[in-house]
């Protein structure tokens, strides 16, 4: 008798149905069961506003997270990056992969790099985060850009560049590289010029809370695949986005990593980010501490970060905050 397949609840875009699957076969060689990919159309895949206008903060999630609750998929992957702060009781984050490159990139005309545009160029983002920091790196070097609000899946982006409508589009990394499209980079922008989204290159793996699979709880099954030092990060990077009270459109950096003295892992450092859109104000602050060994060690780092920034002024650079 044929097991029954698990259910994997995904966006239907191109790059969702890249990294779940790679997530469906990872949880297939991890139970032996086989894994069927269920597409979800969400809101953001139907709205053609700008992400800023609709809310940003669960608009590719929610569709997906009720068919959780619904029973009609057994979990769900997301881009981690489009994940609300605030976790539902009858949900549970059971797995935080290993996280790709965080960075973001610059695919621009005739191969040039972001300091090689030319004067007046239109570069494109669907990102205010991405607008402030590539604005205030412009003015910083005394160059002279438009930054365009755009939205579409990777290929609309990149056919902006290829139709001459823009000179260059900014898109993380990470996508580029779940959907083979990483030679179409002209440049991968250091984190020193412009920190990446909240838990961006990471993915989420969500299931029901009691949901079982072969008589043990779902995500117990699914809390193999979880990275514990690519959770620590983006538990530390997402409650400084919390504590913010910013959704995950808001113009908000964040990037934790570890520090290492040779081999030996000693610290963790958060790097925050809060900017007006054309770029005339950041408030950017770093905070350093041991390595976190629970959830509450690592959210602590963000916590204490984002009172830093609040005191600083972050509060009027990020316009509406989500509360």
């Amino acid at each position: 008798m044929t097991e029954k397949a698990l259910r994997l609840g995904t966006r239907r875009s191109k790059l969702a149905m890249a990294q779940s699957g790679q997530v469906a076969d990872a949880v297939h060689q991890l139970t032996g069961r086989p894994v069927e990919l269920v597409e979800i159309t969400t809101y953001g895949d139907t709205s053609r506003e700008h992400l800023a206008q609709i809310g940003g903060t669960g608009v590719f999630v929610a569709a997906l997270r009720e068919a959780l609750v619904r029973g009609e998929v057994d979990f769900a992957v997301h881009s981690l990056k489009d994940l609300p702060t605030a976790q539902p009781d009858e949900l549970v984050l059971a797995a935080v992969p290993p996280r790709e490159d965080p960075r973001d990139v610059l695919i621009a005309r005739d191969g040039l790099r972001f300091e090689e545009l030319p004067e007046g160029a239109r570069v494109g983002t669907g990102s205010p985060r991405r607008m402030a920091q590539l604005n205030a790196y412009a003015r910083g070097h005394r160059m002279a850009i438009e930054t365009v609000p755009i939205r579409g899946n990777i290929d609309t982006r990149i056919g902006f560049v290829r139709s001459g409508e823009l000179d260059a589009v900014v898109l993380a990394a990470a996508g580029l590289h779940r959907v083979g499209r990483s030679d179409e980079v002209t440049e991968y922008l250091s984190v020193d010029t412009i920190l990446p989204a909240p838990g961006q290159g990471a993915l989420a793996i969500e299931c029901a809370a009691g949901h079982e699979a072969d008589g043990l709880p779902l995500a117990a099954v699914l809390a193999e695949l979880d990275d514990p030092a690519t959770r620590a990060a983006v538990t530390a990077e997402r409650s400084l986005l919390a504590a913010l009270e910013a959704g995950c459109s808001a113009p908000v950096g964040a990037l934790a990593d570890l520090l290492a003295d040779g081999q030996v892992v000693k610290e963790m450092r958060l790097r925050g980010v809060v900017g007006s859109p054309d770029g005339s104000a950041l408030v950017q602050l770093s905070t350093t501490g041991p390595v976190p060994t629970t959830h509450d060690e690592a959210a602590a780092l963000g916590t204490e970060l984002a009172a830093e920034m609040l005191a600083k002024g972050a509060a009027g650079l990020m316009g509406e905050r989500a509360l």
